[in-house]
Formats: structure tokens, sequence, C-alpha cells
């Protein structure tokens, strides 16, 4: 496969193509993002890298840290972590209350905000320094010594999480959280402030397309068991109210954020990365969204 010359011709038609979207702007830090950024890596099992535009850019993951919060959490827990947290799709916006209510304290899978609060949860108990250990596992899955937070982000987005706030306070009503809110609040922002680039997405999660393995050198960092089922949850909750869209249109697992990142998993074959900020209406990147559209069909493959 070509690669280089599709993401070459999904270049030419990302230049042409109106932008509606808007940059995320409940985080203020996020709102001054230029919003013509735009980066996308493929990283092919057996050739390696493809790319174009800003992908060696780093940016704020976001909500693509919930991937790696939950495998970390599931290594830790196993099955006894969906006691806790579900695994179905939610069909609500990404920060629901109403749902989390009528649900008794348990969020519907580990990717809207209410479930990765959870796993922050269980990360805060079970690790002795949760945020130097997430950070560390991040590098080693990416063999990037130097990816760090942005702690401008972090400042911002921890001075606006009311609403997060207001989950965690929910569920511990329910007796779903066991530890210090501020605590876990402090930590899941710590996580989604960490900046990568398109490329360096790309390379963590190869361990999600390779079985569990890092490619480089085989290293085991998740059971393949474990894999399908982070895989599976990536399809079906992986863009919060807009997974389904997304299955649709691109037929890739998948996890968004609002930094305007995507990263995307074809098992066996490659990953790929894009960035593009203005987000639509559901949350996701809007030229984003197209570009991995495009990628699907003119390769002429998905999953599916």
């Amino acid at each position: 496969m070509d690669y280089q010359s599709i993401l070459d011709t999904i270049e030419s038609e990302i230049e042409k193509r109106p932008v509606s979207g808007v940059v995320a702007s409940y985080i203020p830090e996020l709102a001054k993002v230029d919003p013509t950024k735009f980066g996308m890596n493929l990283f092919c099992i057996n050739s390696g890298h493809y790319s174009f535009g800003a992908s060696d850019q780093r940016f704020s993951i976001q909500s693509i840290s919930k991937v790696f919060s939950l495998t970390m959490a599931m290594n830790l827990l196993g099955d006894e972590l969906f006691e806790r947290v579900d695994v179905e799709p939610s069909g609500d916006p990404f920060n629901s209350l109403v749902q989390l209510e009528y649900e008794q304290g348990i969020p519907r899978n580990p990717f809207i905000n209410a479930g990765a609060l959870i796993v922050a949860d269980v990360l805060v108990s079970k690790l002795k320094n949760p945020k130097e250990e997430f950070l560390n596992f991040v590098k080693k899955i990416t063999d990037s010594p130097s990816i760090n937070v942005n702690y401008t982000v972090y400042e911002s987005e921890r001075k606006n999480s009311y609403r997060n706030a207001s989950l965690l306070n929910l569920m511990k009503s329910f007796g779903n959280v066991y530890n210090d809110i501020d605590t876990i609040l402090d930590f899941y922002t710590f996580q989604c402030s960490v900046e990568m680039s398109c490329k360096e997405l790309s390379q963590a999660f190869m361990i999600y397309a390779n079985g569990g393995k890092k490619l480089a050198d085989q290293t085991k960092i998740l059971s393949p068991e474990r894999v399908k089922r982070v895989n599976a949850i990536m399809q079906t909750c992986g863009f919060y109210d807009e997974a389904g869209e997304f299955s649709f249109r691109v037929g890739l697992p998948g996890k968004s954020g609002v930094g305007g990142g995507i990263t995307s998993v074809h098992p066996g074959q490659y990953t790929v990365s894009v960035w593009s900020p203005p987000l639509n209406p559901k949350g996701n990147s809007e030229l984003g969204m197209y570009a991995l559209e495009r990628l699907t069909t003119l390769t002429g493959f998905s999953i599916f």
C-alpha cells in the first residue's frame, strides 16, 4: 500500500475543505491554539512512518490519555475494574450528570469523563506516585523520554474542573469513589495535560495494533485478551455520543480528545493519528474525522 501517496491526497483535499468547527474554549488555554494547524501520521507495522503537516508538533492529548490510564488499570485490576465502570456506549455528552444519576453512580464506560475519573481513582489507590508512573508509562510505550505535561494547560484545566468535581461528588454519594476528590481531580487533569505529537501517539498506540507488544523490541505491555477489550471499547465508546458515526464513516477503533487529536488503530496493520483543533458540535476534530474517513476509503479497507 502506497500510504504516502494516500496521505498526500488527503493533504490536498484538506487544504481546500471549509471548516465550520471551533476550538475548545471551556478550557481557556486550549482556546489559544492555532485553529489552522493540521498534522497526520500513519505508522505501518511493516514499513514504518508516513506523515504530513504538523505531525511532529506536540499538543494536549486530553481524553486520548484515557486509553493509557485504562490500560494501566486493567493491568492492575483485570476484570475487577468493570465492577465499577461499565463498557456500554453512553449516547450522551461526555460530561453528562443525568445518566450517572439514573445508573446509581456506575459510569457507562471508561472513556466518558465519569468513567475516566473512576479509572483515575483506581490508579490513585494502586500507585505510589500516580503522576510519575503514568508519565513514565507513556514514555515507555512511546520510546520518547522527553514527553511531558503542559503545566499551563494543566493549571487552566484544574481551575475549571467544576463539572468533573460534580461527577466525582455524585459518584462518591453512591459509594463508587474511594479517594479524596481533589486528589483524583489533580491526577486526572495531569494525565489530560500530557503533550504528544501525532507521530508519538501513533507510536504509543502500536501496542493496540501489535497484540499488546511494542513493535521495536516486542516488549509485552498488555495481554492479547486485554488488547481485544481495549480496542472494542474504543470502537464502541471512543467518540462519546458520536461513536456510531465514527464507526459508520471510518470503521476503526479510536479515541479522540478535545485538544483536536484522534488516534485510531487497524489491528495487525497500522496506527494513525491526526491533529486539527477545530471541533464539531460533538467535541471531535472536524477535519480529523474527515481525514480518517478518507484514509479508509482510499485504502479500500477498514476492520469491517
